[in-house]
This record gives C-alpha cells, sequence and structure tokens, in this order.
C-alpha cells in the first residue's frame, strides 16, 4: 500500500496511544508502516511536524458534528471533548497550551471558541475569554494525566495510594503546622476527577459570564 501523510500520521498516533510520544520516532513509524524511514521524509519533515499532525487529527475528534446555539453550553462541550480525547490520546496533555494549533482541524476548534462568543463583548475580552477557559483546560487535563500515569508507574490506584500515604500524612497534621490542610483533609468531600473537572469549568465559565454581562468602561 502507498505511503500518504494520513497513514503516517494514523501509525504515529498508535504509537504514541501504545507507548507515549517517546515511542514516536520517523524510523519506528517507518517500521510500523513496512516502509523506510527515508520514505517518511517526502511526507514529514521533522518529529516535530509528525506531532503538530498528530495535535491535529486529534483534533477532529474535538469538534462537535452542530455548534449550540447558547456559548456556555458551546464551550462546555467543547471542553468536554477535549478532556474525553486526552484520556483516549493521553499524550494529548504533553502537547497542549503553547503556540496555536495551525492545522485544519485545530482551527477549527478554535473557531468555534471564538464563534461562542462572537457578539457577547469586543474582540479582546473574547480573547481573553477563550485563553482563560483553554487555559484551565490545559491544567486540569495535565493534572488527571498525571495522576493516572502515577498509577501506572507506582501501580497503585489512587484509594491504595491513599492508603500507604496515610501514616506519614497523619504524623504531619498531628504537628498542627497545617491547620488549614487539616480541615481540608478530615472535612472536605472526595469528588471523582470528572466531577472536579466539570465543577472547575463551571466557575471559569462563570467567571466569563461575569466579564461578558460587566458594562463598558466609560
Amino acid at each position: 500500500m502507498p505511503l500518504d501523510r494520513e497513514r503516517i500520521v494514523a501509525a504515529a498516533i498508535a504509537l504514541a496511544d501504545e507507548g507515549g510520544l517517546e515511542a514516536v520516532s520517523l524510523r519506528k513509524v517507518a517500521a510500523r508502516l513496512n516502509a523506510g524511514p527515508m520514505r517518511l521524509y517526502g511526507y514529514i519533515s521533522t518529529k516535530q511536524e509528525l506531532f503538530d499532525l498528530m495535535v491535529d487529527e486529534v483534533h477532529a475528534e474535538i469538534l462537535p458534528a452542530e455548534q449550540p446555539g447558547d456559548w456556555r453550553e458551546a464551550l462546555r462541550i467543547l471542553a468536554h471533548r477535549t478532556r474525553q480525547a486526552a484520556l483516549r490520546h493521553v499524550w494529548l496533555a504533553d502537547l497542549l497550551g503553547g503556540r496555536p494549533t495551525l492545522g485544519p482541524n485545530g482551527m477549527a476548534v478554535t473557531e468555534a471558541k471564538l464563534a461562542a462568543l462572537d457578539g457577547f463583548a469586543d474582540i479582546d475580552t473574547v480573547l481573553r475569554a477563550v485563553e482563560t477557559v483553554s487555559s484551565y483546560l490545559t491544567g486540569a487535563i495535565r493534572r488527571e494525566i498525571a495522576n493516572l500515569r502515577a498509577e501506572r508507574v507506582t501501580g497503585l490506584s489512587k484509594r491504595e495510594w491513599q492508603r500507604a500515604s496515610g501514616p506519614h500524612l497523619t504524623r504531619m497534621l498531628a504537628t498542627g503546622r497545617f491547620p488549614a490542610l487539616t480541615r481540608a483533609v478530615h472535612d472536605g468531600a472526595d469528588v471523582d476527577a470528572e466531577t472536579s473537572f466539570a465543577t472547575g469549568l463551571d466557575w471559569v465559565l462563570d467567571a466569563v459570564a461575569a466579564k461578558l454581562s460587566r458594562p463598558p468602561a466609560v
């Protein structure tokens, strides 16, 4: 079967899904496709270009089929779809943030975010709002993926890690040096990752709504 960019990117994504970004190189992709490495250079110049194409391909999974009319719902759907894509492709967390994705799918996702807020505020406010939501997504997703990776590396689930760390944490809290942390440990609700993500997202969207409803400065 002849090579093309689509096959190369699909093979690279499969490798990354199996072993992370460190499992991806032009040589390994070529081996997956039963091709010589030099053949790939006719389609991909560098590994960074390959990463960019992989990210753009995953962005096709993020864009919903239809754009909701309500701006909050539109941004909420995009946020949850981004998280779901990152859970399917955990390597995506390492490539979120930074410079904008300029592939067609990445630009379509950015267009959907901006379009959701179009007409609700001046363009600078819209840009800051989209950046704020995106920053929350990046941080929350990276934190969740870091916890998943820790489980895989240590072999301990969250509950098992908490039990193993319990004696040390109890001794530290008993010193009286961490009263706020003690209250959080003893009285705070333990929620799952999806609930935590959704709650934080709603708070960020509340903050965006406050900016959108604020009257312009005189």
